[in-house]
């Protein structure tokens, strides 16, 4: 993996351990081994795919999967888009933190929903589909975020700050 993908892993990791962590404390049942070893991963195949032009979500799942990490990698082919959006009131589960805590995290920054998936509109909208799919995703993002944060002792606009002074960066 390239510097910056795994720079860019191990924040994914932290806000995905500081959602996990929070709901945990909040009596939701979450595995933070799994949710951590699948942030860690989630992009294992994201270098090769600027060659091969692969889906890196199929890819790396299904790397995961042939080598026996069969939980891990079906979180790992759902970071980019979930295989069902659940809806109010059902709890959490992994594959979910793993994919909002992606879609929080800018190259290694913490930023809003907002910035986040206008990033990704930008830089991978260059079709009328393409930007339909990706706005589609925005919206269930943002179900996901509401969901999540009825959950949670803090706002979305504090994720940042919480993961922070929870977590800070050991560098």
């Amino acid at each position: 993996m390239m510097d910056h993908i795994v720079d860019h892993s191990e924040q994914v990791c932290r806000v995905a351990v500081c959602l996990t962590d929070n709901l945990n404390r909040e009596g939701i049942r979450l595995d933070s081994g799994l949710i951590r070893a699948a942030a860690l991963l989630h992009d294992i195949t994201k270098t090769r795919s600027f060659s091969t032009n692969e889906n890196h979500a199929e890819t790396g799942g299904r790397l995961l999967q042939e080598r026996g990490f069969i939980e891990v990698g079906h979180i790992i082919a759902q970071h980019v888009k979930l295989g069902t959006y659940a809806v109010l009131p059902n709890i959490p589960v992994e594959a979910e933190i793993v994919n909002y805590a992606d879609k929080r995290v800018l190259h290694d920054q913490i930023v809003s929903l907002t910035d986040r998936m206008s990033y990704i509109l930008d830089r991978y909208a260059d079709s009328v589909e393409s930007r339909e799919r990706i706005l589609g995703l925005w919206n269930k993002s943002k179900d996901l975020e509401k969901r999540l944060f009825d959950y949670l002792p803090f706002q979305p606009q504090d994720l940042k700050q919480t993961v922070e002074g929870e977590y800070p960066c050991k560098r």
